[in-house]
């Protein structure tokens, strides 16, 4: 393989990364269901998963864990989403609407965020009860020896005495949430707290038993929404929607919609979480630390998809109160903000097998940003720095392939002498090789150590909230989205035909061909990749192309 060949094996296998990407979409394979949730307490009975006793319900199908296990319970059917009184709720970041109904949260917009390119003025609405359907359903369950209790779970009516908070001058807003059981003494206070300049929720139970009784119950919460994926601002690039799930123990896990009825909760999930992703933003369900709650997955009536987590069972003496609390996170995936709030939170944030690479890339880009306060020259500079970090690597790569190139005469001679004879060619070849001191895979290596950086980068473009609606300059005001005029692709198509002029010709016609029509291929697939990206490639062909005709004319002067 000489360095021609392999440049164009570089560039083909990263067209076909981009179509796996798209590939998966629609043919993602299935994994064992098994693998993914594992049961780490193996002495507990098992739960029910027929359709049939669930279909239709909307409560989680485990019961809140005690000592030695939870136990499968009997749920109501429910056919609709309730609604009752809405609350809306004004801060700075989020613009909400709680219904009394459960206390779901049913709308979130997002302020900061605008909904698309076109429209930047209107929120980003990533929560919704129309479609695609998306809430927030909480409440609490009994366990065992608790059946004939009553409980608040999301389908009774709570109180308010307001319908609508707004946080104004404070730093928090609460807004609380009245159920009461008169005959058993119980009132539960159901409480959302909301901060300034925050995504994380904190979602309280107060529960104060007046009764005769001891009162035991445990707090569920579960993200519940349809398999409809987002309107995607670039339908060209596939990204997930889902969801997923981290403890200490299995790490982080991604769970499609069609395997959420078969997944095993759970049981004690020391610092676990769970989530719906989707691209650029997330809502998460995330326990205290210690909690150690059992996290599930469900489907439920009308194609609705449920990833949740129940927490132990709490005994509320007779005459006592206790709190039953747990974080939501409903925002964009701000890694700084999603690490602070939980462990591997941020890794939702997802930059594939190369995250490892990718994350300090992306803390590299926001250092830079934050001095040139421009994501596009932000992502000019890094290129430039990646460059320098790879400098002496190019330069092998580009005196290997110089060297190449002086000696293509000469080759397409012996392509003319020996014809199809194929053996006696390539033995005439490295004869030539040795006499001339060339190494024809000396411009390999340094371009395959590279290949990882530049995917993890292309990982870093495509999935940053922070680029998402970021402007550079003149006629790219939104790098996550294509370039309106095309300007760009064609640029960097040109920009691959002048690389192509540089780099040794290749004898095999065939190839050629090929070399030929790879620019114009390469154009039109750019053309509707986001602009970010596409800049990131520009800068480092014309940096490449700098450093290659630089080395090239040093070494045909010096002969």
């Amino acid at each position: 393989m000489d360095t021609q060949r392999l440049l164009l094996f570089v560039a083909l296998s990263f067209f076909s990364l981009m179509l796996w990407d798209a590939w998966q979409a629609e043919n993602q394979p299935t994994q064992d269901p098994s693998l993914l949730f594992s049961t780490q307490n193996s002495t507990q009975p098992p739960i029910s998963t027929a359709p049939a006793e669930r279909e239709q319900t909307g409560m989680p199908r485990v019961s809140a864990p005690e000592a030695g296990g939870a136990e499968p319970i009997v749920q109501t059917l429910i056919e609709s989403l309730p609604t009752a009184t809405k609350i809306t709720i004004e801060t700075d970041l989020l613009n909400l609407e709680i219904d009394t109904a459960g206390g779901d949260i049913r709308k979130v917009d997002l302020l900061k965020h605008g909904k698309s390119s076109e429209d930047r003025v209107t929120p980003f609405r990533l929560m919704d009860q129309s479609t695609p359907f998306f809430i927030v359903q909480s409440g609490i369950m009994g366990g065992k020896g608790t059946e004939k209790t009553r409980y608040p779970d999301h389908n009774v009516i709570y109180s308010s005495e307001q319908s609508h908070y707004t946080m104004l001058g404070g730093d928090r807003v609460v807004v609380p949430m009245v159920w009461e059981d008169a005959a058993t003494g119980i009132k539960i206070t159901k409480s959302y707290t909301f901060y300034r300049d925050s995504y994380k929720i904190d979602l309280n139970y107060h529960v104060e038993n007046s009764g005769s009784q001891d009162w035991r119950g445990g707090l569920y919460t579960q993200l519940l929404r349809d398999a409809e994926a987002p309107e995607a601002e670039n339908s060209f690039i596939y990204t997930y929607t889902g969801g997923v799930t981290y403890t200490t123990e299995e790490h982080y896990q991604k769970i499609d919609f069609d395997e959420m009825d078969e997944i095993t909760p759970i049981r004690n999930a020391e610092n676990g979480w769970v989530a719906m992703i989707q691209h650029y933003f997330l809502a998460a369900v995330v326990p205290n630390k210690g909690d150690n709650p059992t996290l599930y997955t469900d489907i439920q009536s009308h194609d609705r998809y449920a990833i949740g987590a129940v927490l132990p069972i709490v005994t509320v003496a007779a005459g006592d109160s206790s709190d039953l609390s747990i974080q939501i996170y409903s925002g964009p995936k701000d890694q700084d903000r999603l690490e602070e709030l939980a462990e591997g939170l941020e890794l939702t944030v997802d930059y594939g097998w190369l995250t490892f690479l990718a994350q300090p890339i992306f803390w590299t880009l926001k250092q830079i940003q934050s001095v040139v306060i421009n994501w596009g020259f932000s992502i000019v500079l890094l290129t430039i720095l990646i460059k320098l970090i790879f400098f002496k690597l190019s330069e092998t790569s580009y005196r290997s392939m110089a060297r190449m190139r002086k000696l293509s005469p000469r080759l397409a001679s012996l392509k003319e002498r020996f014809g199809d004879d194929r053996q006696k060619m390539n033995e005439a070849m490295m004869k030539m090789y040795k006499e001339e001191k060339v190494n024809p895979m000396g411009g390999c290596l340094p371009i395959l150590v590279q290949i990882p950086v530049f995917i993890a980068l292309y990982w870093v473009l495509l999935e940053s909230v922070e680029i998402r609606q970021a402007p550079f300059m003149l006629w790219i005001q939104d790098l996550s989205a294509k370039d309106p005029y095309y300007i760009l692709p064609l640029i960097m198509g040109a920009s691959m035909m002048i690389q192509q002029k540089l780099n040794p010709a290749p004898i095999d016609p065939i190839q050629q061909k090929v070399m030929m029509v790879l620019p114009v291929v390469f154009t039109v697939f750019f053309a509707f990749f986001p602009a970010g990206l596409v800049l990131y490639w520009v800068v480092n062909n014309i940096i490449s192309i700098s450093q290659q005709w630089y080395i090239t004319k040093k070494i045909e002067a010096a002969n």
